[in-house]
């Protein structure tokens, strides 16, 4: 018999855009089903080892605006991400470290203030019936639960031990997003692909969770004077792909599983927290590594 919550958090206000996130459901791709999971993944795995979780316990993703909750039991709480203001009660409280949060508390994760996304783990994480193996929200499929909402109340699970006393310390996130180049990079002007090592874009005001926007000097295709498409074939986290447009997108964790634009290159894994925390206007420099 499933033992009962440990406690529950009320969502008071759920900011611009917050969600539910571990570290995502992937190997579901052939039937369709994207990875989902935190988009600053290391930044989930920090705040789950301050508040004594396993690395993959399920926590908050906020977008820009933070949130505001209440807690119904007492529990620890650790916010990391993007640099953010946190309060229990009114009280300023540290981010990036073990917070005790009395039963009743109001708990305020404020705007982002050098990156995108912060992530807020409670002892015992959030604790929803998984789906796929995930307890993750996906954006494009609609796979897991919705974003938060006001009322909401989220059960959490039996706490581990906190890491009172340690603190984070944030790490610059740079600008720099390493690329290695292929499946379809003959697709593209032999031009076009010298010209991407070093060159700069400017993160669009659209970009979400299914992809990151990138504008700039478009990336030129070979044979343009006969426009064609790919048949849809699959498509990776991290893949950057160009429309006929030539301004490219970089798939993020809730893109599609397929897709029929070519791929020019894939990010190097460690470089995808990047996307995470860039904000629109943002100047990125693409390095061809490979």
């Amino acid at each position: 018999m499933r033992e009962a919550h440990a406690g529950w958090l009320e969502v008071l206000d759920p900011g611009a855009l917050t969600t539910v996130q571990d570290l995502g459901r992937p190997g579901w791709a052939h039937l369709g089903v994207p990875r989902s999971g935190a988009l600053d993944q290391p930044a989930l795995r920090l705040a789950n080892r301050l508040v004594g979780n396993p690395e993959g316990a399920a926590c908050l993703e906020t977008t820009l605006t933070g949130a505001v909750l209440r807690s119904g039991a007492t529990t620890t709480l650790a916010v990391t991400g993007a640099g953010c203001g946190v309060r229990v009660d009114g009280r300023p409280a540290s981010w990036g470290a073990a917070v005790p949060v009395p039963a009743g508390a109001e708990v305020r994760v404020g705007p982002a203030l050098d990156g995108v996304r912060s992530y807020v783990a409670l002892a015992g994480g959030i604790d929803i019936a998984p789906v796929l193996g995930s307890r993750s929200s996906d954006v494009l499929s609609g796979l897991g639960p919705g974003p938060v909402a006001l009322g909401d109340r989220l059960p959490l699970g039996r706490p581990g031990r906190a890491s009172y006393g340690i603190e984070a310390v944030p790490v610059p996130r740079g600008d720099r997003l390493r690329i290695v180049l292929g499946p379809r990079a003959d697709w593209f002007t032999a031009a076009a692909l010298a010209g991407l090592d070093g060159a700069s874009y400017e993160v669009a005001a659209d970009s979400n969770r299914i992809g990151l926007r990138l504008t700039g000097l478009p990336i030129e295709r070979e044979r343009v004077e006969v426009p064609e498409e790919l048949p849809s074939e699959g498509m990776v986290l991290g893949a950057v792909q160009v429309p006929p447009s030539g301004q490219p997108v970089v798939f993020l964790h809730d893109h599609p599983t397929t897709g029929g634009y070519p791929v020019v290159g894939v990010l190097v894994d460690e470089d995808l927290p990047v996307c995470a925390q860039a904000r629109p206007g943002d100047r990125l420099t693409l390095r061809v590594v490979g």
